[in-house]
């Protein structure tokens, strides 16, 4: 008789591999928001660094279960450990954000959050080459070409965002660069985050609807529902 153990473990790693798609499809909005809310609202403060630390590591978890998915895979696995090891520093500085919100004139602790942010995108970005990885392994033609797509956008979408936000920041703390535009840049350094977080949401939401999908796919196919 055949040895069933190798379809047992394959489904095994199917399980988790669905498991963490939709852990890092609900996490990801739920990161943004917890972490948005920590830094600049009185709501979460109470709780002190944990909120961010939880949401962080949330995201990790569900690399994490990524990674029990065709582990001989070196391509697949060189993209999922960059993304592991962004997810990582993300959890390593989300307590800077509490420490912000309570002294925001810190210049440590400012550093500290211009450092997560660059982290968070260069993660956002990882996670579409890790969707893109993922879905290369798949048997669904359309789902490949689809995230083949929307993760070159997502991926070049991210880089505009940094060079935005490298452009703003230097802007603001070098206003003397354009002497001409200093009283608008003056108005506009306090919407900066707000304007960050705008330009976030459209990556954020396809990357949220290839993770929903990618899933959607392989309980289909694999399990023959899908819910």
């Amino acid at each position: 008789m055949p040895d069933p153990n190798p379809n047992a473990e394959l489904l095994r790693s199917l399980g988790r591999l669905v498991r963490g798609l939709s852990a890092l499809f609900w996490g990801l909005p739920v990161a943004l928001i917890v972490c948005v809310e920590t830094a600049k609202t009185e709501t979460l403060r109470t709780f002190n660094v944990f909120p961010p630390v939880i949401v962080t590591a949330w995201l990790l978890f569900g690399l994490w279960q990524l990674g029990y998915f065709q582990k001989q895979e070196r391509i697949w696995r060189s993209a999922l450990d960059r993304a592991k090891l962004l997810a990582m520093v993300n959890v390593g500085l989300s307590p800077f954000l509490y420490w912000w919100s309570q002294v925001p004139n810190n210049p440590f602790f400012t550093a500290m959050i211009g450092v997560l942010a660059v982290s968070g995108l260069l993660f956002l970005g990882n996670l579409n080459l890790v969707l893109y990885r993922l879905t290369a392994m798949l048997p669904d033609e359309g789902l490949r070409h689809e995230t083949k797509h929307f993760t070159t956008l997502n991926r070049y979408l991210v880089l505009a965002i940094l060079a935005v936000g490298g452009v703003l920041f230097v802007a603001i703390r070098f206003p003397f660069l354009l002497p001409a535009r200093a009283e608008f840049l003056a108005f506009a350094g306090a919407g900066t985050l707000w304007l960050m977080i705008f330009l976030v949401l459209l990556p954020l939401a396809m990357t949220m609807a290839l993770l929903w999908k990618t899933k959607e796919v392989i309980l289909d196919s694999v399990f023959g529902h899908g819910h």
